[in-house]
């Protein structure tokens, strides 16, 4: 019990603001990292920013899935539960946030749920824990937020991130949302951004 008790934000009301403010602006300003609060983690295989964005938006009305990895580690859906009350999800279909510890842990973006013409806001915002947020292969995003063009070289993607981003944004005003995190930071993929490898 008394690691699920310190495996929280110090400050849980100011800390959660300022890590939702980060997130919320990491969407606004794609590809832009922002700096969030990480707390302590209480498992080796949920990073510090993991635990950051899944205090910050879950509760108890938002199902939450988990990768295999997370899932097999008891203790993370636990402290999930005690910390934000979310109910855990099996389908990622079903989920309205999802956390991946690594690409290899990831299904296919299409495999989470995509929204509705009516709702397109009720998809899967999905958090993917990379290595690091920059020294990968150098990526062009546009789109909304963004000043004409933008570079970005997070490691650690999906060897066929760009077709499955490319189907995800055809799908606009639905698709799922992403955040990668690492280095303290999270940095946001809206559904509206295009992403093309960069030369």
């Amino acid at each position: 019990m008394d690691s699920l008790l310190q495996g929280g934000f110090a400050d849980p009301v100011l800390n959660s603001q300022t890590s939702f403010r980060a997130i919320m602006d990491a969407l606004a300003n794609p590809g832009t990292p922002q700096d969030l609060v990480t707390p302590q983690s209480i498992s080796h295989s949920l990073s510090p920013e993991l635990v950051s964005t899944l205090l910050t938006l879950s509760d108890h009305d938002t199902p939450v899935w988990l990768d295999a990895r997370l899932r097999a580690d008891g203790t993370i859906g636990t402290w999930l539960g005690f910390h934000s009350g979310a109910p855990l999800v099996d389908a990622p279909e079903k989920a309205t946030f999802a956390a991946a510890s690594g690409a290899g842990q990831l299904p296919a973006l299409d495999q989470f749920n995509l929204g509705t013409q009516e709702y397109p806001d009720r998809s899967t915002t999905v958090v993917l824990a990379v290595p690091s947020l920059s020294g990968g292969e150098m990526l062009v995003l546009r789109g909304p937020g963004i000043k004409d063009h933008l570079h970005i070289s997070p490691q650690g993607l999906p060897a066929d991130f760009i077709a499955q981003w490319s189907a995800n944004r055809e799908l606009f005003p639905r698709g799922v949302d992403l955040l990668l995190v690492a280095d303290g930071q999270v940095m946001g993929l809206p559904r509206s951004t295009r992403i093309a490898e960069g030369h």
